[in-house]
């Protein structure tokens, strides 16, 4: 399975690498509060439709409220703000998802590798963290695909890393995502049979970790999701820069049990999401357009909203 995901020193998570493109030129820490939302940010809680209310499971419906786990920090996706609250542009999208249905969301934070596993359990309605929506995922769950990503890297400025050839290059990367079980490993692979330096890959517990280390030089490129790249680029004061294209394009989706009628039901509210250009409003303060969707999937195949008799 391919997991593409993901204080005085960095205070936290949402102004992680801002904080460390001061820590690198000033040796200080950021003392100062930030909300965490883009410029620009407003909560979108669209009044609840009762045609897609009524797609709802009857034992969600009737506790008015679904929980979702995540993994912060996944910066756009997910992370805290100086509150400690969870915020992202998936948070806001479930979030107003759920409004559709007259459902409130209880978002929770939970370790990546066991929220698909609660779940199955029973424990948890949706997982909320970045999922990629994959062929082996779907065989035990559902996916309400709500964007488009891929795999970028970055690096300093002046620092030459081309991701098609970095044989012999230190690459930073978050452990169990796809750039480090495929990405970075694969082309190591290729390196070495070719008879080429292999690239040095440093892993590390968080998406902010890796963004870091190559920041700080410790090594050349960072490889992650390209929301997540895109957005360490942009807060790190030109101390970050991509360095070429997006690549592996890959749905992101939200996990469900397999066959749950939640499924639909979300990707309904979603789909009326894009229709009425709430989602795009809601993408555009966090500067997410390049995978933004025109019309819902569900594991990665075109989706028709069920109706129920009477509707």
């Amino acid at each position: 399975d391919v997991y593409k995901r993901q204080r005085c020193a960095w205070r936290r998570p949402v102004a992680a690498v801002v904080a460390l493109a001061t820590a690198v030129g000033l040796a200080a820490c950021v003392t100062n509060r930030e909300e965490g939302n883009p410029a620009g940010w407003t909560e979108i809680l669209p009044a609840t439709d009762p045609a897609l209310a009524a797609l709802v499971p009857p034992d969600i419906a009737a506790r008015g409220r679904i929980t979702a786990s995540t993994n912060p920090p996944f910066a756009p996706n997910e992370f805290k703000d100086s509150d400690g609250r969870i915020i992202g542009y998936e948070i806001d999208l479930i979030r107003a998802a759920a409004s559709l249905l007259g459902l409130d969301v209880d978002i929770r934070q939970q370790d990546f590798n066991l929220i698909l596993p609660s779940i199955t359990g029973g424990t948890v309605d949706v997982g909320t963290s970045g999922f990629t929506d994959t062929p082996e995922r779907r065989t035990s769950f559902d996916f309400v695909d709500y964007y488009t990503s891929g795999i970028a890297w970055a690096s300093r400025p002046g620092v030459t890393v081309d991701p098609a050839d970095a044989c012999g290059a230190t690459v930073a990367v978050q452990q169990g995502t796809y750039s480090d079980t495929d990405d970075v490993r694969v082309k190591s692979d290729a390196c070495e049979a070719a008879g080429r330096p292999a690239i040095r890959k440093l892993v590390y517990d968080t998406s902010d970790g890796a963004a870091i280390a190559a920041l700080l030089g410790r090594a050349d490129a960072v490889s992650a999701d390209a929301p997540v790249v895109d957005y360490a680029v942009a807060r790190s004061d030109g101390k970050l820069e991509r360095r070429g294209d997006v690549f592996d394009t890959a749905p992101y989706g939200w996990a469900v049990a397999k066959d749950s009628p939640l499924g639909p039901a979300l990707a309904a509210a979603l789909q009326t999401l894009v229709d009425s250009g709430d989602y795009r409003r809601i993408l555009a303060p966090w500067g997410l357009t390049d995978g933004a969707l025109d019309r819902v999937t569900v594991n990665a195949e075109p989706f028709t909203a069920p109706r129920k008799a009477g509707t």
